[in-house]
Formats: C-alpha cells, sequence, structure tokens
C-alpha cells in the first residue's frame, strides 16, 4: 500500500524488561510485551502504531489507549490508529482502513489485504504441517528451521503467485523430512488466550517443547482464522474456520470474553476426536480463561480427558514448566497404557 513499515525486533526478556517498567502491576503479559516491543520500535523509527480493539469484558478492547496513554507519558510521540472489528464485514472494515491509509487507491488496498490475508492463511498452513511432522522426526530441530525460512521469503514476496511457489516449496521440503512413521504419538490440544497461543515468547515455546517430547499438538485458534471471523467475510476469502463456540454447550453458553468460550468448546472437540489430553496458556489475570478454568474439571469428568492449566508472567520459568510439561507427558502416557491393557484383556 505505500507505507514505510517498521517491524518490530522478535519479543525477548529486554523486550518484556521494558514492557514491565511502564505498565500496570497487574496487567496481563501480552499488555507488557506489547508495550516493550513498541518502545523498541519507536527506537528503530516507527512514528504511528495500529492496534486493533475490541469489546469487553476482556481487557484487550482498552488496550490500544493505554498504549496510548502510556507512550505520552514516556514523552514517546505516537500515533495511534485502532481499528475496531466491525460487526457489518469486509467493505466496512476496507473503508476503515482506507481512512487510516490515506490517498492510496482501492485496488491497491485490496490487492494488499488480500496479500496480508493470503500470507497469514500459507504461513497457519505450514505451522501445522510442522505440528504434524516435529514429534515424529528423527533429526529434531529440522522441520523448525525448514518453516524459519520460509517465514523469511513469505516475508519477502509481494505477489500471490510468489507466495504459492514458497508454499509449494516449504511443504515439499516439510514432507521429505525422515520421520518414524510407526511410532505412535499423544495428541494434545492447546487452548487458551489468543497472545499467548501465537506468540512463542509469551508462552515459552510450548508447543515446541511438547513436540519434542513426542506429543503432536494442535491449536484452537490460528492467526488467519482470527482475521476471517473479525476484519473479513468469508464472501471474499473461502478458509474455513472451526467454531469451537459451537461446542461449549452446556458447559458454557454466552460469551465470557476473549476466548474463553473457544477454550471451552475446543477441548470438547479434540475429547470428540481422540486427543490424549488438553492443555490450557493463558496471561495470569486474565478473566476469560479463569472463567473457563473453573468449568474444566466438568469437562474432563465427562470425556475422560485431562486438562493442564497453566499461567504465565513475566515470573514464569522455564525449568518449571519443562517439569510441569514432563509430568504431564507421563501421566497421559500412563493412561493411555492402562486403556490398552483394558482393551487386550477384553
Amino acid at each position: 500500500m505505500g507505507l514505510n513499515v517498521i517491524v518490530p525486533p522478535r519479543p525477548t526478556k529486554d523486550s518484556l524488561s521494558l514492557g514491565v517498567q511502564h505498565s500496570p502491576e497487574f496487567a496481563c503479559i501480552p499488555l507488557k510485551i506489547c508495550i516493550g516491543n513498541l518502545i523498541e520500535a519507536n527506537q528503530l523509527g516507527a512514528d504511528t502504531f495500529l492496534m486493533v480493539g475490541g469489546c469487553g469484558p476482556c481487557r484487550f478492547g482498552l488496550y490500544g489507549q493505554l498504549m496510548k496513554e502510556i507512550f505520552q507519558d514516556l514523552g514517546i510521540n505516537y500515533h495511534t490508529l485502532i481499528i475496531e472489528p466491525p460487526d457489518t464485514g469486509y467493505w466496512q472494515f476496507v473503508t476503515r482502513v482506507k481512512k487510516v491509509i490515506g490517498p492510496v487507491s482501492w485496488w491497491k488496498i485490496i490487492q494488499g489485504i488480500q496479500l496480508g490475508y493470503k500470507k497469514a492463511v500459507i504461513v497457519d498452513k505450514l505451522e501445522k504441517y510442522v505440528q504434524e511432522i516435529r514429534p515424529r522426526e528423527f533429526n529434531k530441530g529440522t522441520a523448525d528451521k525448514i518453516f524459519n525460512n520460509a517465514l523469511q521469503m513469505i516475508d519477502q514476496t509481494q505477489n500471490l503467485d510468489e507466495l504459492e511457489e514458497v508454499f509449494c516449496l516449504t511443504k515439499e521440503k516439510l514432507w521429505h523430512i525422515p520421520q518414524d512413521e510407526s511410532k505412535d504419538v499423544l495428541k494434545i490440544g492447546l487452548v487458551g488466550e489468543i497472545y499467548t497461543l501465537l506468540e512463542p515468547f509469551a508462552s515459552l515455546e510450548i508447543e515446541k517443547k511438547l513436540g519434542k517430547m513426542g506429543a503432536y499438538v494442535h491449536r484452537s485458534l490460528y492467526l488467519s482464522d482470527w482475521v476471517k471471523e473479525h476484519l473479513l467475510t468469508t464472501r471474499f476469502f473461502k478458509l474455513k474456520g472451526n467454531d469451537y463456540r459451537s461446542y461449549a454447550s452446556p458447559f458454557l453458553n454466552h460469551f465470557v470474553g476473549g476466548h474463553g468460550i473457544e477454550s471451552i468448546g475446543a477441548s470438547v472437540a479434540f475429547a470428540q476426536e481422540g486427543y490424549n489430553g488438553i492443555v490450557q496458556v493463558a496471561p495470569l489475570t486474565c478473566m476469560p480463561e479463569i472463567v473457563a478454568h473453573n468449568i474444566f474439571p466438568q469437562v474432563s469428568d465427562k470425556y475422560g480427558i485431562p486438562v493442564l492449566n497453566i499461567y504465565v508472567d513475566e515470573q514464569t520459568g522455564e525449568t518449571g514448566l519443562e517439569t510441569r510439561l514432563e509430568a504431564f507427558i507421563e501421566l497421559l502416557e500412563a493412561k493411555r497404557k492402562k486403556v490398552d491393557r483394558k482393551i487386550t484383556i477384553c
């Protein structure tokens, strides 16, 4: 669209430390990381930040305004552009983007949105392949290396044809990775708050950790599904996402903010699909996920599926997290062996 975009560096402990210094003490970790990341972006020359909004009761909808006030207090002259997810669809979203972008042709804006959305779809598809390969690959880390190289190429592509070439090439490389096809891996559903699910640094790479421990991990949320549901309509983009909310009844029958209802619904769906366990990952103090946390025992009792609840903040230690994950994997393995013995006896 002709804009000069400065991408902040990937979040690090330094980013989090910056955010902790300048955020309310009891704010959740996504806000703290974003504050630190945007300070780093400002140091690289960014003068405007774009943020999506939202409606309560999750605090996320207030982040854009809160960030604006924090930066004003710090003397950082950021222009703030907040796009509220429209209720009425694609053209309303494009109109808002047009107001933000300025004198750029409608066709350029539509092309930009199509390319950006297609990139999100391709990244999510490749990530799902990596999730399938990770627990079975002989040389651990090979799939992640190929995926990271693909991300760089996807970032540089400027048209849909190039994007499709990168996708096909990467998919071919991934499926040529030597794997133990006979390995019977555990299947774990990963649910929770969207930022901690999508940002590996926020969850201390929980997805990779579980994969290296020999578990296949499937998330309840992917970026392209969120963009399609909240910013675009299926009339222009045909990708069909999972409507996990329909599975939440009778455990949870109404919106509680964030992705609380999706966490419950996805857990039910995963249980019905034969998954061995559920891991919930969320920021400390996240109200929608706390609501879900208190409902998980009912889901677990009905479907006989173990649930591990993990909350993260700046104090969360990697060693402690790994210990909990290893213990959970052992529990799932023991439970599966017990079920197998019962079947054999029968």
